[in-house]
């Protein structure tokens, strides 16, 4: 049976469906492509605190970003490989989105999201956030099976 999950294996290429298609809609430019605006948000999280809309952008415009960082809710259990398993379950190779509602209910995925997006902004590579995001949270639970990020 198939996993509906997103594999580390296929991420890379739907990763770069989406890039792509973000940079044709005219929203490129270097490694902080900006955010997803509002009506890309899934239904659900219309009415979330602003926190949480805030992640779900993020996930949808830096999928990249948050792939390289583990969650340590619990949420491995459910098949998630990274922290953005908890807000995209997949990437259509069309570029279709079909959003996890994991993180609706889930404030360390927010928190790790929101982490990341701050430190990507502050222009941290993706290994040292992981540095920073396992160092903080690890106490939490278990982390997912993500892979270190180079560098």
């Amino acid at each position: 049976m198939k996993s509906r999950h997103m594999s580390t294996k296929t991420f890379p290429i739907l990763a770069l469906i989406l890039l792509a298609g973000t940079a044709l809609a005219g929203c490129g430019g270097g490694h902080d492509m900006g955010m997803a605006d509002e009506s890309m948000l899934p239904e659900f999280a219309h009415s979330a605190p602003t926190a949480v809309q805030e992640a779900y952008l993020f996930a949808i415009s830096h999928p990249e970003d948050l792939a390289h960082q583990p969650c340590y809710c619990g949420c491995g259990s459910m098949g998630h490989e990274s922290n953005l398993g908890c807000f995209i379950e997949e990437i259509a190779q069309d570029a279709t989105i079909t959003f996890d509602t994991h993180a609706m209910g889930c404030g360390i995925c927010v928190d790790i999201a929101q982490d990341t997006m701050r430190m990507t902004a502050e222009g941290k590579s993706p290994a040292e956030i992981r540095q920073f995001v396992d160092g903080r949270y690890a106490r939490f639970g278990p982390p997912t099976p993500t892979p270190i990020p180079p560098g």
